[in-house]
């Protein structure tokens, strides 16, 4: 347990900030999910959707959430399986 008042805040602003990135993280890999069934299911809207997800994943990485090269891994495999689901689709 901290004694000095500064420690106490740096535990109270840790929990803050872990929660916070907690629940940014689970948006993303919710979205990400999303994006990927809808081009499974075939939908019209699975190009719109991928660019917005892989907007949301370099919002994370500017805010310092995730780190550039998983932001980076991360667009780059749902780009390629969107585009592998939509191929097969058709």
């Amino acid at each position: 347990m901290p004694n000095k008042k500064s420690a106490k805040k740096r535990v109270l602003q840790n929990k803050r900030n872990e929660l916070r990135n907690k629940a940014a993280k689970s948006a993303m890999k919710t979205a990400i999910k999303s994006t990927l069934e809808a081009a499974r299911q075939g939908a019209a809207d699975t190009t719109e959707k991928g660019k917005l997800t892989q907007s949301l994943i370099a919002r994370l990485w500017k805010r310092g959430i995730i780190h550039k090269k998983k932001a980076a891994r991360l667009q780059s495999r749902l780009a390629r399986n969107v585009a592998r689901v939509k191929l097969q689709a058709s």
